[in-house]
């Protein structure tokens, strides 16, 4: 080749790579809030006496302590340490009181909020300028991490102390939003407001909410990088055990489909992997189970000892929905072993309805309601506190982009369909998704014709033909009527998200709390 075509090519391709988009390119990087107050909001703590509420679970991308960055930070004073439930190290077991003590390396005093008291007191908070917050959820209502997020706000807006939370992700995500809220009668310390079972919100996202009954100086450092469609798994954190049962995703996933059954006889074991009792059958559970077709789940029947049950095998677990999961185990169980249900009284509130956060729930499974007309009853509710929390969610779809509230979610396989125009819900009351995206998501391929403006999709042998601008399509061969009509818009051919999916075999469910399209691939 003579040199100068040589050094031509050699410069038109570095002029390609220099144009070619990166992946991920315009998304920010994943950061925490512990560390981008340290790199961005330094001045939220710069010559302040800082208290810090955390416990082993408080660390940043590196693994490292919030406490150790603090200690060694010469521009703070770092004078207290206040621990949740199970203590400052996690190694208390569940309800087990913890005494407060004088830290033996940094000799400030570390504050037991799960001891003789549950809320700082006055004296706690003396000498401190800024109380910080960081401590990593599960992103259940009755994990008590984030009720202590709340006494905290409680006491510092008495005690006129601002309030920073660092914020972590909901190991869930923060698209499903499931179970009963949480009724004013029914506040504990297993659920500090009306929130429903999963809340689908991180801890900067609750303290905001809380916010608008407490009235505190907050500040949230938010992450970057990060989308209300994440899972833990996508973050690239590793998992630090929050309390001695939850060790891993595994648990953290299960506990809110296990651990609901407090005073039944129903209970969760190995981690909350397992849930049965004593008089229910394991095949014939798992099998009511599975018929349930809840998504993300296998349930795999094992007796232990005199109690049968079924062991969680989470297939998916951007689709696996913890407390409706629950429910139904709940639900089937007491249709198998006839289980007495706990009953509240007006003096005491029994901890099976503080879970529930009602004790309506209780009253359902004795009628003998299915699972389907018990989530019918909630869910009025919930839709209530789904429109409700788009005040204060912080995080959009997107990594780096906030939350537009009335915004479109098309997820496929618990992933979201992501295009430069964003979907949409048309005059026919129709989600309108991007072609190209829902297609690629659904391993299908497409052909356009550009002339007739046809759109065929095939996929596993199924076939599909769209018209834009027609409400006629053929699908496997036969003519069908639909409602509404591709489009183009800004450039883009939008289809009916539900027809497409549908027409190649796939499940779809809308949501309309969350304005969510989850579309399952057969």
């Amino acid at each position: 080749m003579p040199r100068l075509a040589l050094v031509l090519l050699l410069a038109a391709a570095v002029l390609l790579f220099q144009a070619a988009p990166r992946p991920g390119a315009e998304a920010a990087a994943f950061k925490l809030g512990n560390e981008r107050l340290m790199e961005e909001y330094h001045h939220l703590i710069t010559g302040k006496r800082v208290g810090l509420v955390t416990n082993q679970s408080g660390v940043n991308s590196r693994g490292e302590s919030t406490i150790d960055v603090l200690a060694k930070d010469k521009t703070v004073r770092l004078t207290a340490l206040y621990g949740p439930e199970h203590g400052i190290d996690g190694k208390a077991k569940a309800g087990e009181y913890v005494a407060s003590y004088v830290h033996p390396a940094l000799k400030i005093p570390v504050y037991s909020l799960y001891g003789a008291t549950r809320m700082p007191t006055a004296e706690m908070l003396r000498g401190v300028d800024v109380l910080l917050f960081d401590v990593q959820d599960l992103g259940a209502r009755s994990y008590t991490y984030m009720s202590t997020l709340n006494y905290c706000m409680v006491a510092a807006a008495k005690h006129k102390v601002p309030v920073v939370v660092l914020d972590r992700p909901n190991p869930l995500g923060g698209v499903i939003v499931e179970g009963p809220v949480l009724e004013d009668r029914f506040v504990s310390f297993v659920g500090v407001d009306n929130l429903p079972m999963s809340h689908g919100m991180t801890a900067g996202e609750l303290a905001r909410f809380y916010n608008r009954k407490i009235g505190a100086d907050l500040t949230v450092v938010p992450m970057a990088g990060y989308a209300r469609t994440m899972i833990f798994q996508d973050t690239g954190l590793k998992w630090v055990q929050t309390s001695p049962n939850i060790p891993d995703l595994e648990a953290v996933f299960g506990y809110g489909a296990t651990g609901l059954g407090e005073g039944t006889g129903i209970f969760q074991a190995d981690k909350f992997r397992w849930i049965g009792g004593k008089g229910v059958d394991a095949r014939q559970f798992a099998d009511l189970l599975n018929r349930a077709g809840l998504p993300g789940v296998v349930f795999v029947p094992e007796i232990r000892g005199d109690a049968g049950g079924v062991r969680l095998n989470i297939v998916n677990y951007r689709t696996f929905n913890p407390a409706r999961s629950g429910i139904h185990a709940l639900a089937h169980a007491r249709s198998l072993a006839g289980f007495k249900v706990p009953r509240s009284t007006p003096s005491n509130i029994v901890m099976f309805d503080k879970i529930m956060g009602t004790d309506k729930i209780g009253r359902y499974l004795e009628e003998g309601l299915s699972p389907a007309e018990i989530e019918a009853r909630y869910a009025p509710a919930l839709n209530r506190f789904k429109a409700e929390r788009e005040k204060y969610l912080i995080y959009g779809y997107e990594p780096g982009r906030p939350f537009k509230p009335g915004a479109v979610l098309v997820l496929v396989d618990g992933r979201a369909v992501v295009s430069d125009v964003a979907p949409y819900i048309d005059a026919n009351n129709r989600v309108m998704a991007p072609l190209r995206a829902i297609v690629q998501a659904l391993g299908a391929q497409v052909d356009y014709e550009t002339r007739s403006k046809t759109i065929t999709i095939t996929r596993a042998g199924k076939k599909s033909v769209f018209t834009v601008g027609s409400t006629t399509a053929v699908f496997d061969g036969t003519a069908v009527t639909l409602d509404t009509s591709p489009v183009i818009k800004d450039g883009r051919t939008m289809v009916p998200a539900r027809f497409t999916a549908e027409s190649v075999g796939a499940k779809v469910h809308w949501d309309g709390g969350t304005r969510t399209v989850t579309v399952i691939r057969p």
